[in-house]
């Protein structure tokens, strides 16, 4: 048995998970990142201890975060949404719980889960991406988890892309992540809508209020034919083939698999994907990878943290 523990900024979920990653026994309990990281390692630990209960031959523990981590130490380097950084995790969390711990990016670990559990091990040259508020990345090469010498290998919603009306929350500009999640195709259709166009549907869905807009709306509307919608996800579309064609320049991946909150679009998005990528070939023939949805949804940090972890045991 392995536990995997899904690090959030709302909540930390974990779950007892057997070796072929299914879920055993889950618990959740709410993050509230103001009491600072001490505080949020020993709840790590108390939902470790609890889970541990269940059984009594657990190997070791596997954590997602969303930010980076130190692949030789374990620490969290840089985490925005937990406002951590250079925090010990792995020494501190391995003194309260006496086995190893493994902590690599939520998008890594959840590609670990796709890879691993859903494709059963069937590709050994893939990417995980997944569009959520940003862009997060998993990449696996050879069968093994890259994440580079310094734990940034697969920070691929901040390659650089193109030049932007706003600058990423990083404090550049252009980054992939910027023109293709649920936050940037909300802020660009606002930016349209305060600039004179129109989109009555969209409108009505968001109650009038700008707001009110989400990723859902946007392609819903987008769906029905709205002009505006339309130009939003092209644009999305447009940018994101960009990323994916540097990807595919860099590594040549078997499949891309596409997670978050916007892969809900499913093939009206994927279809799109698939289209711009053959225009972006830079020569007729070049093979392209699959692009599929995810299959495990909000189960895939806890599975993917725990096959982490079974990993590298």
């Amino acid at each position: 048995m392995f536990i995997g523990i899904d690090l959030g900024g709302t909540n930390i979920a974990g779950g007892l998970v057997d070796a072929s990653g299914q879920i055993v026994k889950s618990i959740s309990t709410p993050t509230r990142v103001e009491r600072g990281s001490d505080a949020i390692i020993e709840d790590i630990a108390q939902v470790i201890q609890a889970l541990r209960q269940h059984s009594a031959d657990v190997k070791s523990v596997g954590i997602g975060i969303p930010g980076i981590a130190d692949p030789h130490t374990g620490a969290v380097l840089a985490c925005v949404n937990l406002n951590w950084y250079d925090v010990p995790l792995r020494e501190k969390l391995e003194a309260l719980i006496g086995i190893s711990v493994f902590i690599d990016n939520d998008a890594t670990v959840a590609g670990v889960a796709e890879f691993q559990v859903s494709q059963k091990g069937q590709y050994t040259n893939a990417v995980m991406l997944t569009l959520g508020t940003g862009i997060g990345g998993g990449i696996l090469v050879n069968g093994e988890v890259v994440s580079g010498h310094h734990g940034i290998g697969s920070e691929i919603g901040h390659m650089i892309i193109g030049e932007n009306f706003y600058n990423c929350n990083c404090g550049r500009n252009g980054c992939l992540e910027t023109f293709a999640s649920s936050t940037a195709i909300i802020k660009y259709a606002k930016y349209l809508l305060e600039n004179g166009e129109i989109s009555d549907l969209i409108m009505t869905s968001a109650k009038g209020d700008l707001n009110n807009i989400n990723g859902q709306i946007i392609f819903d509307a987008a769906k029905k034919g709205d002009n505006l919608a339309n130009k939003v996800v092209d644009r999305l579309v447009k940018y994101l083939s960009r990323g994916i064609i540097n990807v595919v320049c860099m590594i040549d991946p078997e499949i891309i698999v596409l997670g978050g909150g916007l892969s809900h679009a499913g093939d009206f998005l994927v279809d799109k994907i698939k289209l711009a990528l053959e225009d972006l070939k830079y020569y007729k023939s070049s093979p392209l990878p699959k692009i599929e949805i995810a299959k495990l949804k909000n189960d895939a940090g806890i599975i993917g943290a725990a096959m982490y972890a079974k990993m590298h045991q």
